[in-house]
């Protein structure tokens, strides 16, 4: 039987949350750094740029291991790296080429293993939804951001709209800008990080979102 918690049990509970500035505070807040992230869009929208950007940001506060299914190390994910400056956080950040789940599981059970984890793709992640929340049950201590194609605004498929509702960020990538949906930010400031300025300028002209 599940531990029911009294009002002050909830309230005085200590949380990884840490304290975000600049662009990143101004669009998610101070996040607890455990549960589900999400970031979805089209092939040539930003989206690895930016999935890296927020990880060399989130190497500032704990060690990042990036699970690269899809692309694995190949040019593409150089380029992006040299693109973002990724040298700068080499001693905390991580790259694994596409190491199925059930190893990237015995990976984390081990002492002292990052506390950020970054599967990209969802859709060759080849996980079922119950796996999923069986994933967050084994490491409820761990950030796991999952990247994802999407189908117009939303992510592909069934279980990465799932994973969108359960996420407490989501974002989507779309023109070179990150639009964040965040449960840490009370009242955001702004709702984008632009990714690269003159492509967003270059797409999105004088339109809204």
């Amino acid at each position: 039987m599940t531990k029911a918690l009294s009002v002050h049990q909830v309230l005085s509970g200590k949380r990884n949350v840490i304290a975000f500035d600049g662009k990143w505070q101004k669009t998610f807040g101070n996040p607890e750094l455990s549960g589900t992230w999400i970031i979805w869009g089209q092939s040539f929208s930003g989206k690895t740029t930016f999935t890296l950007d927020l990880c060399k940001y989130l190497c500032s506060f704990e060690k990042v291991m990036y699970n690269s299914l899809e692309e694995g190390a190949g040019r593409s994910m150089q380029l992006a790296f040299e693109r973002v400056g990724m040298e700068e956080v080499s001693r905390r950040f991580a790259l694994l080429e596409g190491e199925p789940i059930p190893e990237l599981i015995d990976r984390l059970k081990k002492h002292k293993s990052p506390s950020v984890v970054v599967i990209d793709s969802l859709q060759y992640a080849d996980l079922s939804y119950k796996e999923y929340k069986q994933l967050k049950r084994l490491f409820p201590s761990k950030l796991f951001i999952y990247v994802s194609h999407a189908e117009g605004k939303l992510p592909d498929g069934r279980l990465a709209n799932k994973v969108r509702y359960d996420a407490h960020c989501k974002i989507r990538v779309e023109g070179y800008r990150a639009f964040v949906n965040s449960r840490f930010a009370e009242e955001a400031d702004e709702n984008y990080i632009t990714v690269w300025e003159e492509g967003a300028n270059r797409y999105w002209g004088d339109q809204n979102e």
